[in-house]
């Protein structure tokens, strides 16, 4: 059978959000119960910047792959998964979605985990691809009532907000100071590349689910150091990268708690209606071959996970 080269076209065509966090979900549970080889992510250097790999071997499914990306011009991302009984090359991704996506996916599951349950008021501090893919993928999980959503660019925002309405039916409006995105919602996600916080620690009210997708490093961080005081629980998808930057995060990483332990039941998240819970979202490796598997089925018509069967 030949090998599946897929682009951004088809991963918007056929990776609903669905798909993509029962994926993720499994693969965060994997890597929990030690069916998911995930190691920290390597970096080449290339003089201006990096060619980056993510790689992990799903146990269970018979799969591995990797994905790279780069830091110095920005080209396309590469996903490859492979058949570990046979050996054989299943399919290629290339293009921006599938990452994004993966990311969203990871977020919605976070989110579904940890955040009160119901109808959720959603603020978005941050209007490009990482910001809609978290919408995209929360709607799985949670019924969106609302979302607030503030950009550096107030026009960006608008646009967002339009692009929610039509291809999502959220209701949603533009607003052009971020503390309008953060106060008195439910779930709050800053999806930005700002060196500086974009909010402060005492917007965010008790109950309050944080994701941060952004810089989180001493030097470089898009949520305040006092967000990590006032949590009552921090929340990681991979121990072993938020562990392995070369500086610290700005959130204390020895008080985090891997997403797969509790989905797993091995660790509390929230306990109480009244906690704020922060998911630092760094890519647990190995997410992104589950994503590409799932669409890989998608495309073929097989049921989900029988990717392993070749």
């Amino acid at each position: 059978m030949p090998v599946l080269l897929l682009d951004d076209d088809e991963v918007r065509a056929r990776l609903d959000a669905p798909t993509a966090v029962r994926a993720v979900r499994g693969a965060l549970l994997a890597a929990h119960e030690g069916g998911l080889d995930a190691p920290a992510r390597v970096r080449a250097d290339l003089g201006d910047g990096h060619l980056v790999f993510t790689a992990g071997r799903l146990r269970a499914e018979g799969l591995f792959g990797f994905r790279a990306y780069d830091t110095a011009v920005g080209a396309e991302q590469l996903v490859a998964v492979w058949g570990s009984d046979d050996g054989r090359l299943r399919a290629v991704v290339h293009g921006d979605e599938l990452g994004a996506r993966r990311t969203g996916a990871i977020g919605a599951v976070a989110v579904d985990a940890a955040a009160r349950p119901g109808p959720i008021r959603l603020g978005l501090v941050g209007a490009g691809a990482q910001a809609w893919t978290q919408l995209w993928a929360i709607g799985a999980v949670r019924q969106v009532a609302e979302v607030t959503v503030a950009a550096r660019r107030p026009e960006r925002a608008q646009t967002f907000a339009r692009r929610a309405a039509e291809e999502l039916g959220v209701r949603a409006r533009a607003v052009r100071e971020p503390e309008q995105a953060v106060r008195d919602h439910d779930v709050v996600v800053t999806a930005t590349h700002s060196a500086t916080p974009v909010l402060e620690a005492d917007w965010i009210a008790p109950g309050t689910h944080v994701t941060t997708l952004g810089p989180k490093t001493l030097s470089r961080h898009e949520v305040p150091a006092a967000l990590g005081d006032r949590a009552d629980v921090l929340l990681t998808d991979s121990l072993a990268q938020a562990n392995s930057y070369s500086e610290p995060h700005v959130l204390p990483a020895d008080r985090m708690v891997a997403l797969g332990a509790v989905l797993a039941g091995a660790e509390p998240g929230r306990t109480s209606p009244e906690d704020i819970t922060v998911f630092c979202s760094v890519g647990l490796a190995g997410t992104e071959v589950a994503v590409a598997a799932a669409l890989h089925d998608a495309v073929l018509g097989r049921p989900e996970g029988s990717t392993v069967a070749g």
